[in-house]
């Protein structure tokens, strides 16, 4: 069997971060099976969907670097499959109608007011065209079956569910468009996905598309309900919680491969924390998934982005900031460059934190004056500041074997009267960033240099003098 599965998002907001978590598992098992993984748009709701949205998360789909495999314009810019334009071709209509002309579905006229009353069934697909050019509000409705519909989940087994708790079903608007449970019945079959792996907050849905399947004679696809991603209450994982939506983590400062990592914590059951996904497609597999909910933990996030930024090379990190840049903060591309003195001080900085937007903050002052924080400015508060930046200057001064071990020992021995080590480091991060909270001090007084260093000395105790 050729494996095909899909990726369905309706375009009427942000990606999720569940929504990226199930294309993440659809794209992992497509990829180890060889198979076939398929975009598809499902933009019926046109009083809700958007372009932007859609762009949206086409953008944020690239950045997790999931990638599919075709569509009607897969050269294009976007080659996704969309239902809107499907419904322009007709797609769905002749299904609609053999399910009537089966007698397994019907026409509604509904009443004029009240739109929930329908006063007339019928079988005629003239009827319905008549009524409609009146500008009478006519639905296709499916009929429930009697009985019961059972299925296997891979996820939760065997599954059953009485038919008579469901209403008949409305698989086409008044307006012509199919609704959601109907589309994606006919799309999955026409474009013969095997597989559905989506969320349970789908569960309901699933018998009913079940019955037009079967209605229709069609093969079921395998279907997979994976738990959904909660917040700290165990509730599922909404705004109240704080942001859900990939672009902000991408704004935030997330590295793509980090993001993924830790959506593939979150329900696959992997034996380490730190990883690239996308190098164990090998080791995936649906079965490997965890039937249990997963908690949402933004702390836990960061600290994985961290670890990846203090272990991949330091030119990735340096391409990763530069896209980061140049969507959230293009000044930083204008004084940053690729020196070796950029690299340098990429390198000490990425060990003191966790996203690129930190990366940006902390990397800042090594090229620029930025305006020196509440805090640094506290700590520069001295009668004595000229006299002590004056002896630091000339230990600076007078350091021939410039390295970070011989900083570290010319400051460590540097007895300045009535100072304390850790008052005379916090003094040095104060005068030379701007700020308390600084990469490793020797490492930033080496990374800055002589020459750079006693200017920026020279510069605060000319001004302690003012």
């Amino acid at each position: 069997m050729d494996v095909r599965v899909r990726f369905a998002p309706s375009p009427t907001g942000y990606l999720h971060v569940g929504g990226a978590r199930t294309a993440l598992f659809d794209w992992l098992f497509a990829r180890k099976v060889n198979g076939k993984f398929v975009l598809r748009i499902e933009d019926t709701d046109v009083e809700r969907s958007t372009k932007e949205s859609e762009i949206s998360i086409i953008e944020d789909l690239k950045w997790c670097n999931l990638n599919w495999d075709e569509g009607p314009d897969i050269g294009g810019p976007y080659g996704p499959y969309r239902q809107t334009e499907r419904i322009q071709m007709k797609i769905y209509d002749p299904y609609a109608h053999k399910l009537i002309d089966l007698g397994k579905a019907y026409y509604a006229l509904y009443s004029q007011n009240d739109q929930k009353e329908i006063v007339e069934k019928f079988s005629s697909h003239e009827k319905a065209l008549e009524y409609r050019s009146e500008g009478k509000s006519v639905t296709v409705n499916f009929k429930i079956p009697e009985g019961k519909t059972l299925f296997h989940d891979i996820a939760k087994g065997e599954m059953e569910f009485d038919n008579s708790t469901f209403d008949d079903i409305v698989i086409v608007k008044s307006n012509g468009y199919p609704t959601y449970n109907f589309a994606v019945v006919v799309d999955d079959h026409l474009m013969k996905i095997t597989h559905v792996v989506r969320g349970e907050d789908h569960l309901t849905n699933t018998p009913k598309q079940i019955m037009m399947y079967r209605a229709l004679g069609w093969e079921l696809p395998e279907f997979m309900h994976i738990p959904l991603i909660l917040g700290p209450d165990r509730t599922p994982l909404s705004k109240r919680h704080g942001a859900t939506s990939v672009n902000y983590f991408r704004s935030y400062g997330i590295i793509n491969v980090a993001f993924m990592n830790y959506l593939a914590l979150l329900g696959w059951n992997v034996n380490e924390e730190v990883f690239n996904p996308f190098e164990k497609v090998e080791s995936f597999d649906l079965d490997s998934l965890s039937n249990k909910p997963a908690v949402f933990d933004y702390t836990k996030v960061e600290w994985i982005n961290g670890q990846h930024i203090r272990t991949m090379p330091i030119e990735e990190v340096i391409k990763e900031f530069k896209g980061w840049a140049l969507a959230e903060d293009e000044e930083a591309l204008k004084w940053f460059d690729n020196s070796d003195y950029s690299k340098s001080v990429f390198e000490i900085c990425r060990q003191k934190v966790n996203t690129l937007k930190v990366l940006d903050e902390f990397a800042k002052p090594f090229f620029r004056d930025l305006p020196i924080s509440k805090e640094a400015l506290e700590v520069l508060k001295r009668k004595d500041l000229e006299e002590i930046l004056s002896k630091v200057h000339e230990m600076i001064d007078g350091i021939e074997d410039w390295s970070v071990e011989k900083i570290e020992q010319s400051l460590r021995t540097t007895s300045i009267e009535g100072l304390t080590k850790k008052e005379l480091f916090q003094i040095l991060r104060a005068t030379l960033l701007g700020q308390i909270v600084t990469p490793g001090l020797f490492e930033t007084i080496y990374v800055l240099g002589k020459k750079r260093t006693l200017e920026r000395i020279e510069k605060a105790r000319n001004q302690s003098n003012v």
